[in-house]
């Protein structure tokens, strides 16, 4: 047994607890608490065909993820554990397919090195805390590969069903391009190995069919809730379909801006958005990608082209896409941390292993500094205890770890996890997320009055509409709040402190049952996070119940 390999189990449950720890902490707005109200509405309604979200019938992301949410609060209640739990267990299911995918293409040591190099990465972690879609689409990714790779290794119809029912799961999580993460490197393996007959290969036409086949559930739902209803208003317009949504503008008017949602295309930017989303690997990952392709000094076997091809030609997609945001690249980090482990296990110098180290070591004692710096600067946590903590893991790992073996770069990367994320999960998001006003006073309404109905006036909070007992309604005018009081004996309204003044003008009588302070916690500034000017760049919110017209002064 190698030295790494009697350390893994250690390894593997450190990384595990880490990423539990995000289970315990609240959701984060706004796409997150969006994605739970979405979930909400689904268990109260019973209503599994149409989705509502933001006010209004919600056609942005496909169902998969939704249902999945739903039946987890059925079972386990609406709460913020309950709607992250499932993510967290495909993020499980995921680290198997990643190790057996690893293991098949390359060998166990590689595998068990891939596995924990995915599990520390920054935004995997993020994932497990702030969850999206990402541990959905990333888990079912991978499991397609490796049962196409097991369809195309023994032809086994088994293996070719359960291929695209996972990539049919995948598609009703994100869309059509998944398939091209699934399927490209398989293209491009059969293309380097001259495989020309796999093209017209029977079982991958019935792989297509029976993905077509799994995802009517996806296009029934879209088709009954919005091109049955073209008077329906989605993105501003009437006509709209939710089946030509799911097949084209989703993706390809994504990709080529031309689509209802736009965005700002940058070549770029997933080449320095993976220099921090993939820490503490990205470097490495950088390094292992140019020693393939610019030195040319080892190629890979070919069948490794089916990770390395499914990651080019993605991240070739997502560079081009005229819509991007960071998280999209979470799907290609099982594949990153294949190449980042075949590069690690196949470095058989010790000046190598020397300057990685070193590279290593300096991303440590820099993310310790940093931590420290933030926690002294923000007081988000007692800094003496943080600052006993991150000393102890650096100074161990430094010290202890044989400096000669692959241990020593890998520790090194766990613990500038460790440091970063014990951190973050029990000291800076825990703090951060009480300036989550609508959190807050939803929160409040559950302990202190769980049967009051509940609404936003004049403002806009997900996390309140989540948090909050019941359905939240959304009132934007005094006609509409009068409704709302004539039809309800017992409320609770979240609004902004500037609106009770008006209030008052308009012959409302009120009790303030909360003051909250609210900032957009998912995008920091430098005047939030200093708290000499963190005042001054609150909004004041407030819970008021009890309201009722009274005749105007």
């Amino acid at each position: 047994m190698r030295p790494f390999e009697k350390y893994f189990p250690y390894f593997l449950l450190a990384g595990i607890l880490i990423n539990a720890n995000g289970l315990f902490i609240d959701i984060l707005e706004p796409d997150g608490a969006l994605y739970a109200t979405i979930a909400k509405h689904i268990t109260l309604t019973n209503d599994w065909v149409n989705l509502f979200g933001d006010g209004h019938d919600w056609l942005d992301k496909p169902h998969f993820p939704f249902w999945v949410t739903a039946a987890s609060f059925k079972l386990f209640g609406i709460t913020a554990f309950a709607y992250k739990v499932p993510a967290f267990i495909f993020w499980l299911a995921g680290i198997w397919f990643l190790y057996v995918l690893a293991k098949e293409l390359q060998n166990n040591y590689t595998a068990k090195v891939a596995v924990i190099v995915y599990i520390f990465s920054l935004h995997g972690l993020l994932n497990n805390f702030d969850v999206r879609a990402e541990p959905y689409l990333t888990a079912l990714s991978i499991a397609a590969i490796y049962y196409f790779y097991k369809a195309h290794l023994y032809g086994k119809i088994i293996h070719v069903v359960l291929a695209a029912f996972m990539a049919a799961c995948a598609v009703m999580t994100k869309g059509i391009f998944v398939l091209v993460t699934i399927g490209g490197g398989y293209v491009i393996y059969w293309a380097v190995t001259r495989q020309w007959k796999q093209f017209v290969n029977y079982k991958w036409w019935v792989m297509v069919v029976l993905i077509l086949l799994f995802i009517t559930p996806e296009i029934y739902s879209l088709y009954t809730q919005f091109d049955l209803h073209p008077e329906k208003v989605v993105f501003g317009k009437t006509n709209v379909s939710g089946v030509k949504f799911f097949f084209w503008d989703s993706q390809f008017g994504r990709f080529f801006n031309t689509g209802p949602i736009k965005g700002h295309g940058d070549p770029g930017f997933f080449l320095h958005t993976t220099l921090w989303a993939f820490l503490p690997w990205s470097v490495i990952l950088y390094i292992a990608v140019v020693r393939l392709f610019l030195k040319g000094k080892r190629a890979p076997h070919p069948k490794r082209w089916i990770i390395y091809g499914s990651a080019a030609i993605t991240f070739l997609l997502f560079s081009l896409s005229g819509f991007q945001l960071p998280h999209y690249v979470v799907i290609l980090f099982p594949h990153f941390s294949i190449i980042v482990a075949d590069y690690l296990t196949s470095v058989n110098k010790e000046n190598t292993f020397k300057r990685i180290r070193v590279l290593q070591t300096v991303l440590l004692v820099l993310g310790a500094i940093s931590i420290c710096l933030l926690a002294y600067y923000s007081k988000f946590g007692n800094v003496f205890i943080i600052a006993i903590i991150t000393a102890a893991l650096v100074i161990v790992t430094i010290t202890a770890v044989n400096k000669t073996e692959i241990n020593s770069i890998i520790a090194r990367g766990i613990a500038f996890s460790l440091v970063l994320f014990v951190f973050l999960y029990n000291f800076f998001y825990p703090r951060l997320l009480e300036y989550q006003a609508g959190m807050m006073a939803g929160k409040w309404l559950q302990q202190n009055a769980p049967t009051a109905s509940s609404a936003l006036f004049k403002s806009w909070s997900y996390s309140f509409e989540f948090y909050a007992p019941g359905f939240v309604e959304t009132i934007n005018d005094y006609g509409q709040l009068d409704q709302f009081l004539r039809k309800n004996t017992t409320t609770g309204v979240y609004t902004t402190a500037n609106t009770l003044e008006e209030l008052k003008q308009k012959g409302y009588e009120y009790i303030i049952s909360g003051n909250f302070s609210f900032f957009h916690i998912s995008m920091l500034t430098g005047s939030f996070i200093n708290p000499a000017t963190r005042e001054k760049a609150l909004e004041k919110m407030v819970l008021i119940t009890g309201v009722r017209k009274t005749a105007l002064h």
